[in-house]
């Protein structure tokens, strides 16, 4: 049986990944220059996946606009309201009238490739997703046994696997009749895994598909990670204006209406959106991804960062393995702070990002005065200002003032 159909899940705010998600869903976080859900739905269309239904919630004004009925990507996609949060099982149960037959369901907010994807689509029967990985904490595990799912744990305290569920899903029509049977979770939710497991006591067959590439995004600085693994596959391409004496080095895209200016150094893998002004004389760094409508200036240093639509970086600062929110504007002097004098890995909020080099996670229309300081791993929120030779360290709430 050919599986054409997809229904991906795409409701929820993801507030791991705040302050980057005040303003957006998860799924439209930038990696590599495309929303996350971007590379998902890539990745299936070209597995055999010609049809997708969404299902949204937070924020779906933006999923609706940017994805539309899907013809830029030459597949169908409709969409399916998840207002009250009651959890995934609850969202696939909206899908009962999309699919007539098998169907492939992920979460939204993962990137995998299409050679698993194709592996996927290969079974018949239901097949859950796994990947082994050395720390599982905070996911939930499965046991194993003669090619089957035997026991699902979620966010088990000792896990008893290192075999992690990684959110992707070929479903029979089966899953129905289980979500219909699934009590309410103790947090009060509907929970897929719940149903899984009632299809294996029930001794219907739930077999499992190792997954070669895997990219879970939970918290801000996974974003960083997931462009360094992605953008070395990047293949060069140029639709802007580069001045003489501007030097590109290795896969750079420029995107188009935009202008490298003289003296500006530019080491791939690196993308650039459409209509900036980037230089002249700045060094932009490799893993760099620049939204649209953005201005690096004179004298400034970007390296292994994110900078989304809108922002200014436009004199003599250096941002280093940060992430800048939309709108942003660094004043002259701006210095981000990317590595301890004592080369320890960086802690956020009590939780080992894993990474000795992270600077900054700035929200969205965050400013500064000229000479700021950021220490490493500081997150701050929206609409934050910093003050003239003032330094920001922390967490800092949305709407602070640091002087």
């Amino acid at each position: 049986m050919t599986v054409t159909k997809a229904v991906i899940l795409a409701a929820g705010e993801g507030n791991r990944m705040r302050p980057l998600t005040y303003t957006r869903p998860k799924v439209m976080l930038p990696v590599a220059g495309k929303p996350i859900l971007e590379h998902l739905v890539v990745a299936m269309s070209q597995a055999g996946i010609k049809e997708f239904l969404l299902v949204v919630g937070y924020r779906d004004d933006q999923l609706r606009k940017y994805f539309a009925d899907g013809s830029n990507w030459n597949v169908k996609i409709q969409y399916a309201d998840q207002r009250k949060q009651l959890g995934t099982a609850d969202a696939v149960r909206m899908a009962k009238g999309f699919v007539d037959g098998n169907f492939v369901l992920a979460n939204g907010d993962i990137i995998i490739n299409n050679a698993d994807m194709l592996s996927l689509l290969n079974h018949s029967r239901s097949v859950m997703s796994i990947i082994e990985l050395e720390d599982v904490s905070g996911l939930g595990v499965v046991e194993v046994k003669n090619g089957k799912i035997a026991q699902i744990h979620e966010k088990s305290v000792n896990p008893p696997s290192h075999l992690a569920n990684a959110g992707l899903y070929l479903f029979t029509p089966d899953i129905f009749e289980a979500i219909d049977n699934t009590p309410k979770s103790p947090r009060g939710e509907y929970e897929l895994t719940d149903s899984i497991q009632i299809l294996v006591n029930s001794k219907k067959t739930v077999v499992y598909n190792t997954l070669t590439q895997w990219l879970d995004l939970s918290y801000p600085w996974h974003l960083l990670y997931a462009n360094e693994r992605i953008m070395p596959s990047l293949q060069p391409c140029c639709s802007g204006d580069v001045e003489p004496n501007a030097v590109l080095k290795g896969a750079v895209t420029i995107g188009k209406g935009t202008v490298i200016r003289s003296g500006a150094y530019i080491v791939g893998p690196v993308i650039i959106g459409q209509n900036c002004d980037i230089g002249p004389n700045c060094y932009i760094r490799p893993c760099t991804t620049i939204g649209d409508k953005c201005h690096i200036g004179a004298g400034v240093e970007i390296k292994n960062s994110i900078i989304m639509s809108g922002a200014k970086v436009p004199h003599l600062s250096y941002v280093g393995d940060s992430i800048i929110g939309e709108d942003c504007n660094l004043g002259a002097g701006t210095k981000i702070a990317n590595l301890k004098l004592t080369k320890d890995r960086i802690f956020i909020k009590g939780l080992d990002t894993g990474r000795r080099k992270l600077g900054a996670i700035l929200g969205d229309k965050v400013e500064t005065g000229i000479n700021a300081s950021i220490n490493v791993g500081t997150m701050i929120g929206n609409n934050v200002l910093i003050g003239p030779g003032a330094l920001a360290k922390g967490v800092i709430e949305p709407g602070a003032r640091v002087f």
